[in-house]
């Protein structure tokens, strides 16, 4: 008589909630020095004064000297390069997505969708220009490089100096996705999941 198969485990359900962080949420009034220069300079930026500890400021806090760094160079990639606010959202979103940055998608869905972004929306019937980025963010993050034809639909779309801070942009979000995810940086409470955590 054949031997009897193990029955099957039934698959696990996505969570519905994130674990905790791996680094404490610090308390504003019990910042160091170094950490309160840097939420200081987190608020004097193009970001504005009400800037709360969450997300990747909240991980930044752990390492100041680090923070700072990351801190200017994204206020640059968010706020000052020419490549338009709609199609900067729209690439942080596709990140965010392709990475599942729980944070990250909850932080900018509305920004995007001020600057004009459908967010959720499939990119094929996204507008032109979108389609064309996102081909390159998927293609990019797939293989670690771009076709040429890729590269120049990109690069006669937004010129070769936007082109560079796009990639810029791109890199920057990578960042912060594994920061997010890394340290397990969740949207606020009540606030659902926008991937399923596994």
């Amino acid at each position: 008589m054949p031997a009897k198969k193990p029955a099957k485990k039934p698959a696990r359900k996505p969570a519905k909630k994130m674990p905790p962080p791996r680094v404490s949420i610090l308390a504003e009034d019990k910042l160091t020095p170094a950490q309160r220069a840097l939420l200081d300079s987190i608020r004097s930026g193009p970001r504005g004064g009400s800037t709360t500890i969450r997300g990747p400021f909240a991980v930044f806090l752990h390492a100041p000297a680090f923070g700072e760094l990351a801190q200017q160079l994204g206020g640059h990639c968010r706020f000052k390069t020419a490549v338009a606010p709609r199609l900067s959202e729209f690439a942080i979103l596709a990140t965010a997505k392709l990475w599942r940055a729980q944070y990250e998608w909850f932080a900018h869905v509305p920004q995007a969708e001020r600057a004009g972004v459908k967010a959720g929306r499939e990119p094929k019937s996204a507008a032109k220009d979108e389609r064309a980025l996102y081909d390159f963010i998927r293609e990019l993050y797939k293989t670690r490089r771009v076709s040429d034809k890729t590269y120049t639909r990109v690069r006669d779309l937004l010129g070769e100096a936007a082109t560079v801070e796009f990639v810029g942009i791109l890199g920057y979000y990578v960042l912060i996705s594994m920061i997010l995810n890394v340290f397990r940086m969740s949207p606020p409470e009540g606030e659902p999941l926008p991937f399923a955590e596994t």
